[in-house]
C-alpha cells in the first residue's frame, strides 16, 4: 500500500504547488471536506466528504490499507496546514508516521496576520473549533497581547465577543476574518459590542489585540505565589498564611489542565494564588459563609481571575454537582471534616491529590482515616513560621501557630 499524501490546501486552489496538483491528478480515492471536493468534481476520483465523524473516515482509510491491493492511492485534502490544528496528527496517530506523507503549506494564521499586516510571532493561537476552550481564552486574555481564535458555528466571533464583554474583558479589540481566499473575502475591525449582534459567513477566524494601554486606568494587578494578607479582602485573620500557602500549592502540584475544588475557601487565597499555574482548567471555590462569599469576589475581580467559580454552600452539598476534580484543598471542616473528606474524596481522580491543613491535632487522625480506609497513599507534614517583630532596641521572632498538612494521593485503579 502507498503512504497516504495529506495535503494542505492553504486558503485557495491558487496555493497548491504543481506536485500537490499532480498527487491529487492521480489519486484513486480522494478524501476532503465538501468545498474541497467540490474542485476537483472531474477528477475521476472516489469521493469521500470528511464530516464531524473523523472515526468513521479513520475506519473508512484503514479498511482500504487492509483490503485493497497495493497500488491503490489516497489523498487527503486538509484546510490550511494539515499539521497546524489539522487532521494531519489525527492520521499518523491513527494510522502510522510510516504510512502518512505531509504535504505543507500556508496556515490560516499566517495568511490571517498578513490580511491585517501584522507581525505574528508573538500570537497566542486557540482553536474553538469543536472545542470547549473558554477557560483557556479567559486565560489568555488576561496576559496575552495578541490572540487568534479558529472558531466554528457555535463558538462564533458573535460568542466570542459576548464572552469577553461578560468577563470585563473590554480592552480588546477584534478583527473577523471571513472567507478567507474565496471572492466573498470580508475583514473588519469591530468593538466588542457591535459584534454581539453581528451574524458572520463561515468559515471565519477571529484575532484579538489589546487596545493600546491608557495611562490614566489602572491596570489589573496579577497574583504571584505568596502574596502578603494584606493583598487580600479578608477579616480578622481568617486566611492561609503566606508561607504556608506556598508549601499548600506545592503539595497539589498543580498542571495547567487541572480542576481544582478548594473547599471551606475562605477568602479565596488559596485559590487566587492557584491561578498562577493553573491557566485552563478551572478552579471551584466553595464556602458557606456569604460575607467570605463576598471576599472571595472582591479578590477574584482585583487579580482578574477568570477561570474562578464560586458557590455559596454549606460542605459537602453540591459536590456531586461538580466536575471530578485533580485537585483538592481544604483548609476548613470543622466537625464535619471527616464526612467532607469522604465525599470529596470519593469524587477525586485517578492519581488525584488531596491536601488538608489543620492547626488541630485531633483532625489529623480524622483526616488521615478516611483517605487511608479509601486506599489513598498518605504523608502529613508540620509547618511552624517564626516572623520578625521589631522591639525597641532590635527586632526579635514571633511564632505563628503550627499548621498541619495533610496530603493523600488517590492510587491509579
Amino acid at each position: 500500500m502507498k503512504p497516504i499524501s495529506v495535503i494542505g490546501i492553504g486558503l485557495s486552489l491558487d496555493d497548491l504547488t504543481a506536485r500537490h496538483l499532480e498527487l491529487i491528478k492521480q489519486a484513486d480515492i480522494l478524501i476532503g471536506g465538501k468545498r474541497h471536493l467540490d474542485h476537483f468534481k472531474d477528477l475521476p476520483a472516489r469521493k469521500k466528504d470528511i464530516t464531524k465523524n473523523l472515526k468513521k473516515i479513520i475506519d473508512f482509510i484503514k479498511d482500504r490499507i487492509e483490503n485493497s491491493e497495493t497500488g491503490l492511492s489516497i489523498v487527503v485534502l486538509a484546510s490550511g496546514d494539515p499539521l497546524y490544528f489539522g487532521i494531519g496528527s489525527l492520521l499518523i496517530r491513527s494510522i502510522g508516521a510510516d504510512m502518512i506523507n505531509i504535504y505543507p503549506n500556508i496556515t490560516s494564521v499566517a495568511a490571517v496576520f498578513a490580511r491585517i499586516k501584522e507581525p505574528w510571532h508573538d500570537v497566542h493561537v486557540i482553536s474553538m473549533h469543536g472545542r470547549e476552550q473558554k477557560n483557556a481564552l479567559l486565560s489568555a486574555l488576561a496576559k496575552k497581547e495578541k490572540i487568534a481564535l479558529f472558531t466554528d458555528s457555535n463558538n462564533n466571533p458573535a460568542m466570542v465577543a459576548k464572552l469577553l464583554m461578560e468577563n470585563n474583558c473590554s480592552d480588546f479589540q477584534m478583527c473577523v476574518l471571513e472567507q478567507l481566499g474565496t471572492p466573498y473575502e470580508h475583514v473588519e475591525w469591530y468593538e466588542l459590542d457591535n459584534a454581539v449582534e453581528k451574524t458572520f459567513s463561515e468559515p471565519n477566524m477571529v484575532v484579538l489585540k489589546r487596545k493600546p494601554v491608557d495611562m490614566n486606568i489602572e491596570p489589573p494587578e496579577r497574583p504571584y505565589l505568596g502574596m502578603p494578607e494584606s493583598s487580600f479582602d479578608h477579616k480578622d485573620g481568617l486566611i492561609t498564611k503566606a508561607e504556608v500557602r506556598a508549601v499548600v500549592i506545592s503539595k497539589l502540584r498543580l498542571m495547567p489542565d487541572s480542576i481544582l475544588w478548594d473547599l471551606g475557601a475562605g477568602s479565596g487565597s488559596v485559590s487566587i494564588e492557584s491561578s498562577c499555574f493553573i491557566t485552563t482548567g478551572v478552579i471551584f471555590a466553595l464556602e458557606q459563609h456569604k460575607e467570605r462569599i463576598i471576599q472571595i469576589q472582591n479578590n477574584k475581580n482585583r487579580y482578574n481571575v477568570n477561570n474562578l467559580e464560586i458557590i455559596n454552600t454549606k460542605l459537602p452539598i453540591g459536590l456531586e454537582n461538580l466536575p471530578r476534580p485533580d485537585r483538592i484543598f481544604m483548609g476548613g471542616g470543622g466537625r464535619d471534616l471527616g464526612k467532607i473528606i469522604k465525599a470529596a474524596s470519593s469524587r477525586l481522580k485517578e492519581n488525584g491529590i488531596i491536601v488538608i491543613n489543620t492547626v488541630l491535632v485531633q483532625n489529623i487522625e480524622a483526616a488521615l482515616q478516611p483517605l487511608e480506609k479509601a486506599g489513598f497513599t498518605t504523608d502529613f507534614i508540620q509547618i511552624q513560621v517564626n516572623n520578625r517583630k521589631d522591639m525597641p532596641w532590635g527586632e526579635r521572632l514571633e511564632s505563628q501557630n503550627p499548621v498541619w498538612i495533610i496530603t493523600g494521593k488517590r492510587k491509579e485503579a
